[in-house]
């Protein structure tokens, strides 16, 4: 349970973590706003608080498969928002490092 919840709380950081920084790209009114967005890094810094919290505790203390975890699920957020947000295009390279990231999370939470 511990772990899922740290995963939905890491994917929701990076989810907020990506309009607050990419944002400026797609609305004016955030290249705009400067503080507003500076602003929403605190409650963005409590998600990411709160999901090491319950994956270090998912893995008996251990501080690296939270740190792993948390950046293969950034990639595959920042993926899928940048194909959503920007249409960028996905292109092989893109997707060996998706696979790579897939890889990661296989490894921390099936690896025991």
């Amino acid at each position: 349970m511990k772990l899922a919840i740290g995963l939905g709380l890491t994917v929701l950081a990076h989810i907020f973590s990506f309009v607050q920084l990419q944002g400026q790209f797609k609305y004016e009114w955030m290249k705009s706003n400067n503080w507003f967005m500076i602003a929403l890094g605190i409650p963005i810094s409590y998600l990411y608080i709160l999901s090491v919290k319950y994956l270090v505790e998912t893995f008996d203390g251990d501080m690296w498969p939270s740190r792993l975890l948390g950046f293969a699920v950034g990639a595959i957020v920042f993926t899928v928002m940048a194909k959503c947000w920007f249409d960028e295009v996905f292109t092989l390279k893109t997707g060996v490092c998706l696979g790579l990231a897939s890889c990661i999370l296989a490894v921390q939470m099936l690896w025991k």
